[in-house]
Order: C-alpha cells, then structure tokens, then sequence
C-alpha cells in the first residue's frame, strides 16, 4: 500500500486515535471526568450532586470497582473520586494520579454529600451529565456519544459551552469507513512502523504489565489464574489467561493503566495480549509482533465500527475476532486466512450479551479469544463455516457487517431489558 493514499494515512490516524491509555473502566471514568470538570467550574467542592445518565452507562458502571476508591464500586463513588481528586485535564486518565488526602477524605465525603442519580431522557447510548452545586451556584457539564465528548458546559445557568451533537464527533476524525480486511492486511505488511511504533509498544507495555498483575494478585474471580491451574501453560490457554487476567485486575480496582481499543479497556487488552502471548511462545521478531497488532487493532475496530460504541452485544467477541486475525497474521496467514478466521470466530460467540463491566467480564473475553483461537485453527486444518450457516454469508465483509446489525439493530430490546433488569436489582 502507497504511503501517500488516502487509506494509509486513514489507517495510521485510526491507530493514533485509539490506542490510548485509559485508567480504570471507561464508563466511571467518564462519570469521573464529568464530575472533575463540573467540579473545576464551579471552582468549589461540591456539597450536593446530580447525575443524569444513560442506561448503558448506568450498567456499565453498576458492577465495576472503580480505582482509588479504597474498593467502592458505582456512580456516586466514581463522581466523589472525580471531585475530590481527579485532574479535569487528564480526561480517561482523570483519577490515574488521586492525591492520598482525597482517598483518605472519599467516605466521609459520601457520607455526607448527597448524590442523585436519574435515567437520561436520551437517544444517545452514551449521555452523561453532572451538575454540582455549592449553596445557591452550580456547574454542569456534559459528555456524548464519546467518553470525553464534552457537548454542554454551563455555570450558574450561564453556558459557556454549547457544542452540536453530531453523528460525527471529531470532524478531523478518521474515516473508519475505509477499514477492510483485506486492506488492513496490506496496510500491516507494508506500513512504516516508526509511524505507528510508539501507540503499539505502548500497548504492549501497558497491556503486560496490568496482565502481570492479574496472574499474581487477587482480582474478581481470578479467571486467568484459574485457567492456567486447571487447562495447564500450553500457548492457547495462556493466550486465553493473560487477557482474562489482565481483566480481572481492571474490573476489580487495579490502579494500572491500560491501552484501550474501540473506547474499551476489555477490548484494548483481549486484542493485544493473546497475540503478544503467541509472539512469545514462537520468539518471533518485534517487527512481526508489530505488525501483527495492526492486524489485531484495526479488525477489532473495523468489526465493533458497525455495533457502536456501547450495546448490548459484549465488544470481547468483536476483540476475540481481532485477536484470533492477529494470530493468525503473525504465523504467517494471508488475507484469506485471516478473513476465515474472522468469520469463524463471530460464528462461535457472537450474541454474547454485555450485562455491564463487571468481574465476569474476564471469562467473556476468554470465552472470545478461545474462539478466534479455534477460528485459526479451524481454517488451517481444512475446516469453515460457510454462506448461509446462520448468519454467516459469503465474503468476509458482508459477514462482518450481518453481525454488526445484530448487535446494533437486533439486539436494541435485549440492550432495555438487560437494562432494566439490572436497575431493579440491589
């Protein structure tokens, strides 16, 4: 593929774009990064909350410790962490670096402060608004469709910022658009890695170290552990453990950063850690590690481009996929192997459903990488499934956009009722 075309250059920026550091699950995230914001702005701490948010992100946050809690999990202790210690500048990595004296100052703070939370009225998937009040002055601030979209800021009834909500976020956004699979497999034997290099190295990095922790500590379930004492160390189990622990660790409070992919820690790790596990197991060079982390990237991106951002249709199948088109590339597949895998891989998981981030996430995302394992193993051994096996049709991309309907269109009602369910229970 020419440097120059207008694909390449696409490709490089979609990479740039995406693979960035996030600490702490994404959804309290964006409620902390809201609520620092808010906090800035009314330039006092807060003696009463209100949040408004979509039911996506209420069900993403329900269930997930959130970092420099000293363990608490939800809403309000995501907007308390946010206020008293969060960097409103920082945006994903807004709680990465929350002083002592405001971990130490986070339960009498709860305790003390009320803290409303309320369904958005709301088309968006991903709406979050924080208003903070100190006696008779208030802030509020706003976040759409993207986790540090910041679309409404106002203090005092007074707005300061009044931004359209547009389909497009970022109108210098990348045209995920052009991604296919057979260009990205291009694009990965042909790209200049000094261009894309330090995000990927970064991922690994990152993505190792929170994997390290997972396999050591205590964390949720402990799935990669549990892998590993029950399937043994065989290449194919590790693969499945690292990114299942790397997992346990973030759903349950670890206070490393990790790379993300498509707005998602889970997915930034189950894209990225199988593959590194495979690269180390065959000593192959960095340079094929590399490029095989564009492969695994850009597919996980180009299958989760179609469902959105947040669905009912958990994004570790769209990752599994992207980590089994990685593994593949890396040992050797051309683009019809990996196009095969890919296929393969969202005929075996695809309808998982997202039920919001929590420890169980992490056996989700073996569950996926274990079937774009299979995907590869399947097509290199002789063995497909075909046009017209369910929802599989011929060719890859026409495929790839049958399961993307399913997980934005078809599974809408499943997304209210998982919704619904999980805002009835304690």
């Amino acid at each position: 593929m020419e440097s120059n075309s207008k694909v390449y250059q696409t490709y490089v920026k979609i990479l740039q774009r995406e693979l960035v550091p996030a600490m702490g699950c994404t959804e309290p995230i964006a409620i902390a990064y809201c609520a620092a914001m808010a906090r800035s702005v009314l330039g006092a701490i807060p003696d009463r909350v209100e949040i408004i948010a979509s039911g996506n992100i209420i069900k993403n946050v329900k269930s997930v410790i959130v970092p420099n809690t000293n363990g608490r999990k939800g809403i309000a202790a995501a907007a308390a962490i946010g206020i008293l210690g969060g960097d409103e500048n920082a945006q994903l990595e807004v709680i990465a670096h929350v002083p002592e004296e405001a971990k130490a100052q986070l339960g009498e703070y709860l305790e003390n402060t009320p803290v409303s939370v309320a369904p958005a009225a709301s088309e968006y998937v991903l709406d979050v608004t924080v208003t903070v009040y100190r006696g008779d002055s208030s802030a509020s601030v706003r976040a759409v469709n993207e986790h540090t979209n910041l679309v409404h800021i106002e203090k005092d009834h007074t707005v300061l910022k009044d931004k359209e909500i547009l389909a497009i976020i970022d109108e210098d956004a990348p045209d995920y658009n052009l991604l296919t699979v057979k260009d990205i497999c291009d694009f990965a034997d042909s790209c200049d890695l000094e261009q894309v290099a330090p995000v990927l190295k970064r991922q690994i990095r990152y993505n190792s170290a929170i994997a390290e922790e997972g396999m050591s500590g205590k964390y949720g379930a402990a799935i990669g552990q549990t892998l590993i004492r029950i399937y043994g160390d065989d290449v194919k189990v590790r693969a499945k453990a690292r990114a299942a622990a790397a997992s346990d660790a973030r759903m349950n409070g670890c206070e490393l950063p990790v790379v993300i992919t498509s707005g998602s820690g889970n997915q930034g790790l189950t894209a990225s850690l199988p593959v590194i596990e495979y690269a180390k197991e065959y000593s192959l060079p960095e340079e094929k590690l590399l490029r095989a982390l564009v492969v695994s990237n850009l597919i996980t991106l180009h299958a989760k481009q179609g469902i959105g951002r947040l669905s009912a249709y958990c994004g570790a199948v769209s990752a599994g996929a992207g980590a089994g088109a990685g593994i593949a590339y890396l040992l050797g597949g051309d683009t019809t192997t990996v196009s095969h895998t890919i296929v393969n891989a969202l005929a075996i998981t695809s309808g998982i459903v997202c039920d919001g981030a929590k420890s169980s996430c992490a056996a989700k995302i073996a569950t996926s990488v274990d079937a774009g394992i299979l995907g590869f193993e399947m097509y290199r051994n002789g063995h497909q499934f075909y046009g017209g096996d369910g929802l599989v049709v011929k060719g890859v991309e026409n495929s790839i956009y049958n399961f993307s309907q399913l997980g934005r269109v078809g599974m809408k009602q499943t997304d209210r009722e998982i919704i619904r369910m999980m805002t009835k229970c304690n």
